[in-house]
Parts: C-alpha cells; sequence; structure tokens
C-alpha cells in the first residue's frame, strides 16, 4: 500500500512556512506500514490543487492533505477533494450546530462563511477536531482513500497521531515500516556505497545511504508485523554493516558526533580542552551541548587574532613569524598549549581560513589545520573545505571531533 502528501498552501510556496506536518505524516504512514510515494506543495488554486490530486489518487492508495480546512476564501481543500472524487459538498447539521454554538458562548458573531467548514464530501466522514473549528476528513470512495487535515499544529498533531493513526494501521492491516540510521562520519557517501552495495540490493530490509553535512547516514528499513520483528531484521545487517566500516561508524538515530565524542571521554575517565580560531568557538559549543559534558569538557579558548593566540596561550613570536597563524605548527602549538594549561588529558585546536576571502599570507580559503596533543606530543591534519563560511566552518569542527575519537579509540 502507497500514499502520498499533499501540502496546500501558498505561505508555503513562498517559504513564509517551513512544512515540518509531512514529514511528522510520513514517519505515521512508515510506522503504519504504507510507503510515502511522494510529496507535493501546491498553492491556493482549486484548478492546480484538483489536478494534483487527480495525479496522486492515479498512482496511489492514500493521500494526505495538510491545511486548507478553513473557513476562508482560500480554503479550498475540501471543494478540491470533492471535485477529485466525483463528490458534491453535503453540510453535516451537528458540526454546523456545534460551529454556532462555538462563537455564541463567546458572544461573537459568526460569519457565514464558517459554516463551510460544516461540509463534507458525500463519500467522507469528519473527524473531531477539539482545539478547532474545521474538522478533518476520511474519504472512501473507489478503493481509494482521501484523508485531510487541518494546518495549525495544534489541530494538526492531536488529530494525525491519534484518529488518523488509528484509522491507517486497520487499513494497512498491521503492518509496520521501521528504520534505524547508522551515522557515518570521516567517509564519503561514495565510498560508504562501494562497500556496502551488495546489501544496498536487498529487498527486505532495504539499506540507503544519504549525505549529511560532512558525514553520510545509512537508513535501514525493514517492513514486518511488528516493530520488534523489523528490529530482528534490521540487527544483522547493521552487525555486517559494523564489520565493514569499523570505527566510521560512530553511533545510531540522533546520536551526534560531539555527543559520541564526550560518552567515550567519560567512559575513560578523560578530559578536552579546545583552542580555536577559525572555527570561533563552534568545537566547544558542539561540546558543551551534550547533557554531562562538564564531566569530559574542562574549557577552551578563542584565540581569533595573531595577538590572542601570543597573549593566551603564548604560542611564540618566532613560530608565527616563520610558519604563520594557519600552519601546521601553529595548530600543534595551540593545542599543546591548551591542554597544559587546563590539565587535560587531550588539547584540540582549529585554525584556518573560512573565508570568504584568501587571508592575508595568501592561504586560500578552506584550508585549515586541526591540531590534536597528548601526553606523548602533538599532530596536526591538514584539510581543505568547500563550501560557504559556515560549512567550512562546521567541517573544521567534525574533523576536529573525529580527530580526537580516533585517538581515544587507538
Amino acid at each position: 500500500m502507497t500514499a502520498e502528501i499533499v501540502s496546500v498552501g501558498t505561505e508555503l510556496l513562498l517559504g513564509q512556512i517551513v512544512d515540518t506536518h509531512a514529514a511528522l505524516m510520513a514517519r505515521i504512514l512508515a510506522g503504519c506500514g504504507i510507503g510515502c510515494t511522494r510529496r507535493s506543495t501546491i498553492g491556493d488554486n482549486l484548478d492546480r490543487l484538483v489536478g494534483t490530486l487527480k495525479d496522486s489518487l492515479s498512482r496511489a492508495d492514500v493521500v494526505v492533505t495538510i491545511g486548507g480546512l478553513g473557513p476562508t476564501i482560500d480554503d479550498i481543500t475540501r471543494d478540491a477533494i470533492a471535485i477529485a472524487l466525483g463528490d458534491e459538498l453535503e453540510e453535516v447539521p451537528e458540526v454546523a450546530e456545534k460551529l454556532r454554538q462555538f462563537f455564541a458562548a463567546r458572544n461573537v458573531r459568526m460569519a457565514d462563511s464558517n459554516l463551510r467548514q460544516a461540509k463534507k464530501p458525500t463519500s467522507g466522514r469528519q473527524i473531531d477536531n477539539p482545539n478547532g473549528t474545521a474538522p478533518g476528513l476520511i474519504c472512501e470512495k473507489n478503493g481509494k482513500v482521501v484523508v485531510a487535515l487541518p494546518g495549525p499544529k495544534g489541530e494538526f498533531d492531536p488529530m494525525a497521531t491519534g484518529p488518523v493513526r488509528h484509522f491507517l494501521e486497520q487499513l494497512q492491516g498491521g503492518q509496520v515500516i521501521h528504520s534505524r540510521v547508522l551515522r557515518i562520519v570521516g567517509m564519503g557517501e561514495s565510498s560508504v556505497e562501494e562497500v556496502i552495495r551488495h546489501l544496498m540490493e536487498a529487498e527486505n530490509p532495504t539499506v540507503a545511504p544519504y549525505a549529511q553535512p560532512a558525514e553520510v547516514h545509512l537508513r535501514v528499513t525493514a517492513r514486518a508485523a511488528t516493530r520488534e520483528d523489523a528490529d530482528r531484521m534490521i540487527d544483522p545487517v547493521v552487525e555486517q554493516i559494523r564489520a565493514i566500516l569499523g570505527n566510521h561508524l560512530y553511533g545510531f538515530n540522533d546520536t551526534t558526533l560531539e555527543a559520541a565524542t564526550i560518552d567515550l571521554l567519560v567512559q575513560r575517565g578523560e578530559t578536552v580542552a579546545v583552542a580555536e580560531s577559525m572555527s570561533g568557538g563552534s568545537l566547544g559549543a558542539r561540546l558543551t551541548s551534550v547533557p554531562g559534558s562538564s564531566k569530559a569538557f574542562l574549557g577552551g579558548a578563542i584565540v581569533y587574532t595573531v595577538d590572542t593566540k601570543r597573549a593566551l596561550l603564548g604560542i611564540s613570536d618566532e613560530l608565527l613569524a616563520e610558519h604563520g597563524p594557519v600552519s601546521e605548527e601553529a595548530a600543534t602549538a595551540m593545542a599543546t598549549a591548551i591542554r597544559e594549561k587546563l590539565g587535560a588529558t587531550y588539547g584540540v585546536a582549529i585554525t584556518g581560513n573560512a573565508g570568504p576571502t584568501a587571508d592575508v599570507d595568501g592561504k586560500p580559503v578552506g584550508l585549515a589545520y586541526i591540531g590534536l596533543a597528548t601526553s606523548e606530543g602533538a599532530t596536526a591534519e591538514r584539510g581543505q573545505y568547500r563550501g560557504i563560511r559556515e560549512d567550512i566552518q562546521r567541517r573544521s569542527t567534525q574533523t576536529a571531533l573525529n580527530l580526537l575519537r580516533n585517538k581515544i579509540l587507538s
């Protein structure tokens, strides 16, 4: 069984509102064992919406619309559904009376247009909306299902996660689609695909890679009678991937690289301190975003200029004059200095040029050096990153965390 989601509203096309409802709806569909094969966004235009609904109904078993159920002239979803299904709109007397009572209780005159919300296609039934005046709809006709949900979050969420989910679970017959996300660092998407391609050829569970900023995610998805059955199908595939990727696999689902790194430090009773130039404190911010990070993160210094590198870390004039602030030598000196000053197990440093122009020493945009110091000495890794300023800063902190994590594991 397949489904398509149609989000309705010109404000979505203008970028004035971010469509988070469609993502939640897709997760609900998957949890009910119904595959979402397409998502569309249509403005407040009746002809275009009718055309989209007809196209979706020609392909999918279930079509879910989001938005456009209010009382105003641009709330066209119920009209479009009726036309697409070949239905008429009919008023539901109990809902019309409920609307009248709603406004009367608030001593507010009800505009005639509000009665639009009491109408439904002849093949449909309404879903009660405890938090608003626009009921949802479930229409079943000719083996097809259309579900219509209101746009406001306080109305959409309880309706989608309550009666609509219950209906969809019964419709599908109890099957679920369950996924586990594997998070990978230090390998590009094409490299990951190359080594696990044989696993991507299976139909159940399926394995699909998708790129994220400075890392790769693998989604392993199984279709089964229950979530527990799906997990049992996913487990051996995950173990195969773990054996292939080794330490490149750092976590699952919502685990972040900084959380995985802090967890390792805490387990070993070790600590880290950071010295940041190009990244401007974002490495420290990532580490301190992890609850309980104070057990492992001692602190850091933002040494954005040559003068602050001298004053706060004691980096020598000779080193800076000979090699420059963006250099392997500067990175290792910064990492060593911050480790010693704060008494940490590890010192991590980032220096480089995030752009948008080459620096005074002619170092190109995106060049960075990541320093790592331990009691045994210090090393630095050179990186050349692409993207806008924020991308380069993010990638440099990702490299720093991965370098630290690999050192801990070694």
